[in-house]
């Protein structure tokens, strides 16, 4: 379509001045952007103080945000809030090449073989809080999976300095840091108020243990497999290496993933299995067949979970973590019939998408049936969006399912649980920039007797196809590929990826008796960028 038969987009009236829309979306933004998309549908204008913001939901609106590139959509001028936090030059302050290369180095230790060593530490972590619980009591369940969360990431992400020599400091940094994500920080993040300088302050002190643990790594000849090694190691396109300044704020900027929205998520999970005790019961049926009382949990066998992580989709389905995300238009942007000039930001809301009946049927309904291979509601990548869409879906997705599989294998084989309050007192809270269940979020819990011995599931596979067939097609769409290098693991033969990330498909048609391992390749690439299509399936 010409641009110039197309439109502008439908405008929300009502905008206050100087503030806009703010009164009605600080309140509850879910609840704004629903009734927005209700009025004016799935490209939708409002104001946020003097800034021109455009909501886009639903499937088609979506996949042109997330497939945009950045000299079109930058991410960079929508998240200045996250500046005096990660650093000037870092990730979202750096030019769009530079941010892509830092990103592109937190990858090497989020792939396959690192993720391997991370199961034990993370198990560890779990059977080490729950030492403190006793026979039976009650607990305030966010605050546990908080405490819990910050422990596995900074164990597994920063390395075991992080975690014991410096925990009751870097716990405090931390906090310091959170909490200097505030709102106002959109429009002023460097105001002159308490929180903002306690944040300033912590970020200084946290490069400074940072440069020192660099030092004390050098002079010992200490290496590890953990993202703060990966960043020392690490070079730029140019040869050069990443400094202390840029190292803090890429580990800040790890941690934030790793920890800041699995608590929440974690939480919901124990939450909505207590509002639905029949899932609860076939998680635990699977958990106690796979595990029994004490079989290892292992990288391998987190991958044999298949109800539980169903009932993870779902909750992520309806409770993602994050409420908004957001774009500067750089460049004439067209959405459908719809012209957004440069200059306005858009932005996505994956909880209003999630709701979309088109996409998912009585969506307000929580069913963990929606993810089994006959419905399979999250295959189409710009409708399930809870870890984003596009060439930015988090790159931690992989690492915060593997968490969670892991903290749940373990919690659920040790204590029953029960809500301390009535089930729908459990709520998000939209009031916070990560949405998370409101607090106070009390649980019961008590400990389980278990004696029988572990008893392991058999890893099932697809039956063996048609020999009529004479092979199948893989494709991948490399826009979505971010280089976990999982696809390489499983099927050698058939993918390649070198040191920097970059795939190679070796065989894009191959014998059947390579299928097997092409589909587990699929299967497990995080971002569901690999496609396979049997002979007689292509047209």
């Amino acid at each position: 379509m010409a641009q110039n038969a197309l439109k502008p987009p439908p405008r929300l009236g009502g905008a206050l001045p100087l503030i806009g829309h703010i009164h009605q979306f600080g309140k509850n933004p879910h609840a704004f952007m629903m009734d927005l998309r209700a009025k004016l549908g799935d490209v939708a204008e409002f104001k946020m103080f003097h800034q021109d913001m455009v909501l886009l939901t639903g499937r088609d609106a979506s996949e042109a945000f997330y497939r945009a590139p950045d000299e079109v959509l930058d991410q960079g001028p929508a998240y200045k809030i996250m500046t005096p936090i990660f650093g000037k030059g870092v990730v979202f302050d750096a030019p769009i090449a530079r941010k892509n290369q830092q990103l592109q180095m937190l990858m090497p230790a989020l792939r396959d073989k690192p993720m391997r060593t991370y199961s034990d530490v993370i198990v560890d972590e779990v059977e080490g809080l729950l030492k403190t619980w006793g026979e039976a009591g009650q607990t305030d369940l966010l605050e546990f999976t908080k405490e819990l969360t910050i422990y596995t990431s900074s164990h597994c992400l920063l390395g075991s300095e992080f975690r014991h020599e410096l925990n009751a400091e870097f716990a405090e940094i931390y906090h310091d840091l959170e909490h200097g994500i505030q709102p106002i920080a959109y429009v002023f993040p460097n105001l002159p108020m308490p929180v903002f300088r306690r944040r300033d302050k912590a970020r200084a002190r946290l490069q400074k243990l940072v440069t020192d643990i660099m030092e004390k790594r050098a002079r010992k000849g200490i290496e590890s497999t953990n993202v703060f090694q990966t960043l020392i190691d690490a070079r730029y396109e140019d040869g050069t290496p990443l400094s202390p300044h840029e190292i803090t704020g890429m580990l800040v900027a790890a941690i934030f993933a790793g920890h800041h929205t699995s608590s929440g998520t974690t939480a919901w999970i124990l939450i909505e299995l207590l509002r639905h005790p029949e899932e609860m019961k076939k998680v635990v049926a699977e958990i106690d067949a796979l595990f029994g009382p004490d079989g290892p949990v292992t990288f391998e066998s987190l991958r044999q979970v298949p109800r539980l992580e169903n009932v993870i989709k779902e909750v992520l389905r309806l409770h993602p973590p994050l409420i908004i995300l957001m774009r500067k238009v750089m460049k004439d942007f067209q959405v459908k019939d719809y012209l957004i000039p440069a200059g306005k930001f858009v932005c996505a809301a994956p909880s209003v998408t999630h709701r979309i009946a088109e996409l998912f049927p009585n969506p307000e309904v929580f069913d963990p049936d929606r993810y089994l291979p006959d419905r399979a509601e999250d295959k189409d990548l710009f409708a399930w969006q809870a870890f984003g869409g596009g060439r930015h879906k988090c790159s931690g997705n992989a690492f915060a399912l593997f968490q969670i599989k892991a903290i749940f294998c373990v919690l659920l084989r040790r204590y029953e649980f029960e809500l301390a309050n009535p089930p729908e007192a459990y709520r998000d809270d939209y009031t916070k920039m990560v949405v998370e269940p409101g607090s106070p979020c009390p649980i019961r819990y008590r400990r389980r007797e278990m004696t029988r011995s572990a008893t392991r599931t058999p890893n099932l596979t697809a039956a063996a196809e048609s020999t009529k067939r004479q092979g199948f097609r893989i494709a991948v769409d490399m826009d979505l590929c971010k280089g976990h290098g999982n696809c390489m693991a499983e099927a050698p033969e058939v993918f390649h990826m070198d040191d920097s990330g970059k795939l190679t498909v070796l065989q894009t048609h191959c014998e059947l008796e390579l299928l097997e391992k092409a589909r587990a390749a699929a299967k497990y690439c995080p971002t569901q960028a690999i496609h396979i299509a049997l002979d007689d399936e292509v047209p």
